[in-house]
C-alpha cells in the first residue's frame, strides 16, 4: 500500500527499478556519441600481440604504453590538476588495482622494517570514506596491512600506518586533506574525481601517490583502465611488480583507446574542433550543474531531504568562481519516522542506492546516489524524490 502523502502517475503499475547505487557514468554517452571519428580507434588482428610495448621505451612500469603516457600528462597540463614532470606513472586495470599495488608498496617499504613477527599496517580513511576501500584492503588478507577504520578516530601509537585521502571525497564531494598527520604516516591521494566537471580545479595536485581512472575522467568504465603518478622511483617499482605478478601487465588494446579518447579530450579543451561535440569539460560541467539544480529544487519544494552545501572556489580552468557538483550526491533524508533512508528509497521509491553504513557511518538517515547515469534515469529519480514530502508517513 502505498503512503497516503505519495502521489505518483506511476503508482497504476509497479514502479520500474533504477539503479543508482554504481557510479556507472553513462551520461557521457551523448557526448561521445558526437565525437566523431577523432575518439574512434581500429585496431587491426595482427597488432598488440606481444606483452610488451609497441614503442620499446625504457620504462619502470614495463607493460605502459607510451602512447597513452603522453597523453596522461598532455591532458594535467591542459586542465591543471595534477604535476607530472619528473613523477613515474604506472597503470593499472581500473584505479582498484593500483590502490591495492599502492597499499603493498608503502606497506613493504623497507623503511618500514617488516619481517615476519610485525603486525600488518593500519589503513584507515576519514568517515565517510568510500565504500570499497574495507574490502578490498581486506580481500588478499595480507600479513602486510589490514582494514583500521576511521582516521578521525585513529591513534597511530607512533607506528606506521597508511592514510586514503579522497579528495573530492566519495561520496559527499567535499575537499579532504590528511587527519591522522603522524610522524610515521604514508598516503595515498585518491583523486578520481578531481577533474574539472566535478569540481572546482583550484590547483595542480602533488603528492607521493596520487590516483586516477578513465571512468570518471572521461566516462569510459567499460575500458578499465587507471593511473598512479608517483614520486619515489622505490615504490613505482614496487606497484609494478604487483600488477606484474597479478595480472601480467594492463592490456594494450585498452590503452590504445584510452591514449585516443584522452586525445580528444585534450583537444576539445584546447577548442580544437570535435565536430558538434564541443568541449568535454564545458559538456559535463554543465550536465552536473543543471542535475544538481534540479536536485536542489526538489530538496527545497518538499523538505524531506537535504544535500551538502559546497564552498565556492575559484577554477583555474573555468576561470571563474565555483562550487563543487560532484558525481554523488550525499542525501539525508528528514522524515521522523525514518530510521534508514534506504526503505524509503529503495522500498518504496524502488531507487537502489547505497547506505550510509556502507561508508563508516552508523547514522544510516544517509545515502549515496549517482547523478552520472543516463538521463532517463535520473529524470526519475527526480520525479520519484518529487513524490515525496516532509508529512509522508513511511509504515515500518
Amino acid at each position: 500500500m502505498c503512503p497516503a502523502n505519495v502521489v505518483s502517475a506511476e503508482k497504476q503499475q509497479p514502479l520500474e527499478t533504477i539503479n543508482l547505487n554504481q557510479g556507472d557514468p553513462t551520461m557521457f554517452v551523448e557526448y561521445w556519441k558526437k565525437a566523431g571519428e577523432k575518439s574512434s580507434v581500429v585496431i587491426p588482428g595482427w597488432q598488440n600481440l606481444s606483452y610488451y610495448p609497441n614503442d620499446n621505451v625504457d620504462n619502470i612500469c614495463w607493460f605502459l604504453e607510451k602512447e597513452f603516457s603522453d597523453e596522461v600528462k598532455k591532458l594535467h597540463e591542459v586542465v591543471g590538476n595534477a604535476i607530472t614532470k619528473d613523477r613515474y606513472i604506472v597503470i593499472g586495470t581500473g584505479s582498484t588495482q593500483l590502490y591495492q599495488a599502492s597499499l603493498f608498496a608503502l606497506a613493504s617499504n623497507d623503511d618500514n622494517n617488516h619481517d615476519s613477527s610485525s603486525k600488518p599496517m593500519d589503513v584507515v580513511s576519514a568517515v565517510p570514506y568510500y565504500s570499497s576501500y574495507p574490502a578490498v584492503t581486506d580481500f588478499l588478507k595480507s600479513g602486510l596491512y589490514k582494514w583500521s577504520g576511521d582516521a578521525y578516530k585513529f591513534d597511530d601509537k607512533n607506528e606506521p600506518y597508511i592514510e586514503v585521502v579522497c579528495s573530492p571525497n566519495n561520496p559527499d564531494g567535499h575537499t579532504m586533506k590528511q587527519v591522522v598527520n603522524g610522524f610515521r604516516g604514508k598516503l595515498i591521494h585518491d583523486l578520481a574525481y578531481y577533474w574539472p566537471q566535478y569540481t572546482p580545479i583550484t590547483k595542480p595536485a602533488d603528492h607521493d601517490i596520487m590516483l586516477f581512472t578513465v571512468s570518471k575522467s572521461t566516462g569510459h568504465a567499460g575500458t578499465r583502465l587507471g593511473w598512479a603518478i608517483v614520486k619515489d622511483e622505490k615504490l613505482a617499482r614496487k606497484m609494478t611488480k604487483f600488477i606484474e605478478l597479478s595480472t601480467i601487465g594492463v592490456s594494450k588494446d585498452s590503452q590504445y583507446r584510452a591514449a585516443t579518447i584522452m586525445r580528444a579530450v585534450t583537444e576539445s579543451a584546447q577548442s580544437i574542433s570535435l565536430h558538434l561535440a564541443g568541449n568535454f569539460f564545458e559538456f559535463g560541467k554543465k550536465t552536473m550543474v543543471g542535475r544538481w539544480d534540479r536536485l536542489r529544487k526538489v530538496a527545497s519544494e518538499n523538505g524531506a531531504f537535504s544535500l551538502p552545501e559546497y564552498q565556492k572556489q575559484y577554477c583555474n580552468y573555468f576561470g571563474e568562481i565555483r562550487e563543487a557538483h560532484p558525481g554523488f550526491a550525499w542525501l539525508k533524508c528528514n522524515l521522523e519516522n525514518v530510521g534508514d533512508c534506504d526503505s524509503l528509497l529503495e522500498g518504496k521509491l524502488k531507487i537502489l542506492v547505497r547506505g550510509g553504513k556502507n561508508f563508516g557511518m552508523d547514522y544510516r538517515k544517509f545515502v549515496r546516489v549517482s547523478l552520472i547515469d543516463q538521463e532517463d534515469k535520473f529524470q526519475m529519480l527526480i520525479d520519484r524524490l518529487s513524490t515525496v514530502s516532509s508529512s509522508t508517513k513511511i509504515k515500518a
